[in-house]
């Protein structure tokens, strides 16, 4: 296929640009986990005739087991380690690395952030912010939370490497013991807020498997699947540990809201599972069919992620507004339209990726534009290209969540840290840009966070959340994650 010089390259050219010996189970797992988390939200939705949302399953409490299965986030995390192991080899400049995991993942969150925004204002100065509608407003941010997780894995990736350079598995040990200690303060000693330190050592344990992925010293996945599948298993049966391994409304003590070990644990199953399923998942990945629907998707999934909370809540709100009625959730009624209310989602958030998709695909050229065969410009790829053409579609180059894997990653061993002394590759300009970096990824993560835990609900009246012992409200949030993304924008 002749490339078309200078245009976007579309799924069909880049998938065939490919490199052979890039991962592509790598991206398989992405988009299959971000599909499932997407899908799970849509079906945890348990909307009424009176516009209240409710959670399928407190409805259903005996569904929480699918949750072992289906809490699937731990695996986007460890893909994510993976692809910021090899990504900081080839950006070993710590500015120059940031920018380039995070910049296309602040553009569409930043975009959402400030549509929301100005939608939230509107519809409160035309007092219509009941109902659905105030509920909207309150739950459309929440998904933030991951970007927010995910911005402080790319923040904290280049010391983990040095200690996983270091120290290998005694690295990820070290982590997997923290969890467990600040979980014994918690419950054993009732120490107060140490539980959110489990925010950093649950996530960046699971991320620290990531890295031993990309050294390929995951020897041994069937252990891992077992060990972790058998301490979750022991964890919900004698401790004081939930069967869901997501939030449930009203519970006392959530698995995810802070992390705990034993969604830690959980996290360590999955990634045994994966492991496991690494030769099969290869070969279909292998497909051209399903290459090209991986390239095409990942090139899309932040902005479908992002937005598909909006898509559901305005399915429902449509089908309110046309007097439709709603069955009582998990009522035959409720299952027999489920494939319905599920497929129109579907269509909604396909307009809504339409519209804002650009956001995550800003500057990207085809790389035959470059002349030199590198596989995309620098900011267009993870790792300045290195990847291949394939890169540039977001298979690795959505350099936030949604595109994780931007170094050209090959199938087998290689080694996920830069050499000694690359920390300060690039010069005194490379090592100038670091504080602004430093400071941008701070903002974000904050403002981001914040945003996930406030929502747009209240925005005239104030409605505060507290981060990290801090109030802070939506227009604050907003505006420390629009500095943070111009900071990361900043060239020197």
């Amino acid at each position: 296929m002749q490339p078309r010089t200078g245009a976007i390259p579309t799924a069909r050219e880049l998938a065939a640009a490919t490199p052979a010996t890039r991962d592509r189970y790598i991206d398989l797992l992405r988009v299959a986990s971000l599909a499932v988390v997407v899908l799970g939200h849509w079906l945890m939705a348990a909307v009424t005739a009176d516009g209240k949302v409710g959670n399928l399953l407190a409805v259903v409490p005996r569904l929480q087991i699918l949750t072992w299965a289906l809490q699937v986030m731990p695996v986007f995390f460890f893909v994510g380690g993976f692809a910021h192991a090899l990504s900081y080899r080839s950006r070993p400049a710590y500015a120059a690395f940031v920018r380039g995991r995070v910049r296309r993942l602040l553009r569409p969150t930043a975009l959402f952030a400030a549509v929301w925004g100005a939608v939230a204002l509107a519809v409160q100065l035309a007092g219509a912010g009941g109902g659905l509608t105030g509920t909207a407003l309150r739950l459309v941010t929440q998904p933030l939370w991951f970007i927010g997780i995910y911005l402080a894995m790319v923040a904290f990736t280049p010391p983990l490497l040095r200690l996983h350079r270091r120290w290998g598995w005694g690295a990820f040990a070290a982590l997997v013991g923290g969890a467990a200690a600040v979980d014994g303060l918690r419950f054993a000693a009732g120490v107060p807020y140490v539980e959110f330190l489990n925010f950093a050592l649950v996530w960046l344990a699971v991320h620290q498997l990531g890295f031993l992925r990309a050294d390929g010293r995951l020897g041994a996945p069937w252990a891992l699947a077992g060990a972790g599948l058998a301490g979750a298993v022991a964890l919900v049966a004698f401790g004081p540990y939930p069967l869901s391994m997501v939030g449930m409304p009203g519970e006392k003590v959530s698995n995810m809201a802070p992390p705990t070990l034993a969604l830690l644990c959980h996290g360590v199953w999955l990634v045994g599972a994966v492991e496991l399923l690494r030769g099969p998942g290869t070969r279909l990945a292998a497909r051209a069919r399903v290459w090209r629907a991986v390239v095409a998707a990942n090139g899309v999934a932040m902005t479908a992620f992002l937005w598909h909370l909006t898509a559901m809540l305005a399915v429902y709100g449509a089908l309110l507004a046309l007097g439709a009625p709603l069955p009582e959730p998990a009522s035959a009624g409720w299952w027999a339209g489920l494939p319905l209310r599920v497929a129109a989602a579907v269509a909604v958030t396909a307009l809504l990726v339409g519209v804002f998709q650009r956001a995550e695909r800003p500057g990207v050229r085809h790389p035959a534009a470059r002349g030199d065969g590198a596989g995309g410009t620098p900011e267009a790829s993870g790792a300045g290209g290195a990847g291949g053409p394939a890169d540039t579609a977001g298979v690795g180059g959505t350099s936030g969540a949604a595109g994780a894997v931007g170094a050209g990653h090959a199938g087998g061993a290689s080694r996920a840290t830069g050499a000694p002394g690359a920390a300060v590759a690039g010069g005194p300009g490379a090592r100038g840009a670091a504080p602004l970096a430093v400071l941008g990824i701070t903002l974000s993560v904050l403002g981001v966070l914040g945003l996930s835990m406030v929502g747009y609900g209240g925005l005239l009246e104030g409605r505060a959340a507290t981060l990290i012992a801090f109030p802070v409200t939506a227009p604050q949030a907003l505006a420390l994650t629009l500095a943070g993304w111009l900071l990361v924008e900043l060239r020197r």
